[in-house]
């Protein structure tokens, strides 16, 4: 929903959820040094010919797409901030973004790409997430995991967004931006400096072109704004899971102004199992962070896109002289 909002505006394009970014960046030593030429091609076609980018779902020329590439600065934020650019342009648009959930995730590796990067993070009620995720077709992790995703997503708002550079964060939350559109997008409009605009109300005339209709799970899209899915967890979890979700986000949901609903505590076992996963899941995480610390030992470029002024100006490299600089790309 938020993203036909933001697609919406005359001047913002947000494609489908794509598959490249962060796949691109844990590969990067593969790809080599960009300077060569033979490596940004090599690096384009990666992202242009393969199912899992979802490239195909932006609806641009695979080879105009690799030349731009080739052609372009050999950066790896450059060549990923390409595609999306050309995206942009395909609707005669100035700005992009992107939008996966899992970004929270990796803000560091997002600004070492493109080090003037603007985050926006919609947060819902942690028990409607839950009960939202268990019925994804795609989903197939336990009701366990999917309440260790809203805690880590929230955590992350509370002591990992006050981390990131200055006015470079922006927060709201789906109840409120459903329930009076307008006022929220304003806001949000301004944050971007952006003047806002009415058609980013009416997300929906956009659901045809901007959802791919395989995506099932998004057809609410294709109506109007509502806040009839608000609180849906009542009949969508369990006793079992409304106590789970309650017993390990309580402190959460009420510091986001959700109400709990007195449900009883949950057993020690239940609790142990959540324990142990969000153990498994931390884990993982503090693994990936040291290997990727690893990694930037050994990287032969700097990755930082270098397609607008302020790009270029954060990457320390001199401006060209009595050349036109994309500004806002």
């Amino acid at each position: 929903m938020l993203q036909l909002m933001t697609h919406a505006h005359p001047r913002i394009a947000i494609p489908p959820e794509t598959r490249f970014m962060v796949s691109a960046y844990q590969r990067r030593l593969q790809f080599g040094n960009l300077n060569d030429p033979d490596r940004r091609r090599e690096l384009a076609e990666w992202v242009v010919n393969r199912t899992q980018s979802r490239f195909h779902e932006l609806g641009l020329d695979r080879e105009e797409v690799t030349k731009q590439i080739v052609d372009g600065p050999p950066t790896l934020g450059s060549a990923l901030g390409i595609v999306l650019r050309a995206y942009a342009i395909r609707h005669d648009k100035p700005r992009w973004g992107d939008k996966r959930p899992s970004y929270f995730q990796y803000t560091d590796v997002l600004l070492r790409l493109f080090p003037d990067a603007q985050f926006v993070h919609l947060i819902r009620d942690g028990r409607d997430c839950v009960a939202s995720l268990k019925e994804m077709p795609w989903y197939t992790g336990s009701v366990y995991s999917a309440v260790c995703a809203w805690a880590e997503a929230i955590d992350f708002a509370r002591h990992g967004a006050p981390k990131l550079p200055e006015g470079s964060y922006h927060e709201l939350r789906y109840e409120d931006l459903t329930a009076d559109p307008e006022s929220h997008l304003r806001r949000l409009c301004e944050f971007l400096g952006e003047d806002f605009a009415p058609a980013m109300c009416e997300p929906s005339t956009l659901a045809g072109i901007a959802v791919p209709a395989h995506k099932t799970w998004h057809a609410r899209t294709h109506d109007e704004v509502t806040t009839s899915r608000t609180g849906t967890w009542r009949e969508r979890l369990d006793p079992g899971e409304i106590s789970l979700c309650e017993s390990v986000l309580g402190d959460r949901l009420e510091t986001y102004g959700y109400e709990l609903s007195g449900a009883p505590k949950i057993e020690t076992s239940r609790m142990v199992t959540y324990e142990k996963t969000a153990a498994k899941r931390k884990l993982a995480r503090v693994k990936r962070v040291a290997f990727d610390r690893l990694m930037r030992l050994r990287e032969p470029n700097q990755l930082g896109a270098r397609l607008t002024s302020g790009q270029i100006v954060l990457a320390g490299v001199p401006m060209p002289r009595n050349e036109p600089i994309a500004v806002n790309g």
